[in-house]
């Protein structure tokens, strides 16, 4: 049987920063060791809005009150050892519109993930990161309307990135 995870993730922008993660701390994580946006797996009856709304807070302590729904990355990732493909649907958002406790942005709480860290949005790339981030970071930033792009991975490096079935 093979899962499909649902997920999400979203890039909070704030004086030219994303607000990463440095996925550091979970000894079991495809993400392990690797910056990236504010999300994660949906719960039950959970909507994407649903879901990126208690990412945040739970990850951040921020509260969001608006972000755009920018896109959906379908994930396929095969290894050479034989174990079962991981597939996942994550739901891309960016958003300006979030409230952080007291108002200070610079404090970031302890997150069980891993560090957070606002990182200049061009400094991204110097840090360890999917390949793929680049990709759909880069549609965020030319602010292109709602996309569907399918990325595969095959142990661990990016193999394909098809954008709108092109």
């Amino acid at each position: 049987m093979i899962t499909l995870y649902n997920t999400t993730l979203c890039y909070l922008e704030k004086n030219d920063s994303y607000l990463m993660l440095h996925r550091i701390k979970k000894k079991k994580d495809i993400n392990k060791d690797k910056w990236i946006g504010i999300g994660g797996k949906f719960e039950a009856c959970e909507s994407p809005f649903d879901c990126i709304k208690r990412e945040v807070k739970e990850e951040t302590g921020f509260t969001l009150n608006s972000a755009e729904y920018r896109g959906i990355v379908t994930f396929v990732s095969k290894t050479s050892d034989g174990k079962e493909p991981y597939y996942e649907l994550m739901h891309l958002f960016w958003s300006n519109d979030f409230t952080a406790p007291e108002d200070d942005f610079s404090k970031l709480p302890e997150c069980e993930e891993g560090e957070l860290a606002w990182i200049p949005k061009n400094k991204i790339i110097e840090l360890p990161h999917w390949e793929s981030d680049e990709l759909f970071l880069e549609l965020i930033e030319k602010r292109i309307p709602f996309f569907s792009m399918k990325v595969e991975y095959f142990d661990g490096n990016m193999k394909s990135a098809v954008l709108e079935g092109k």
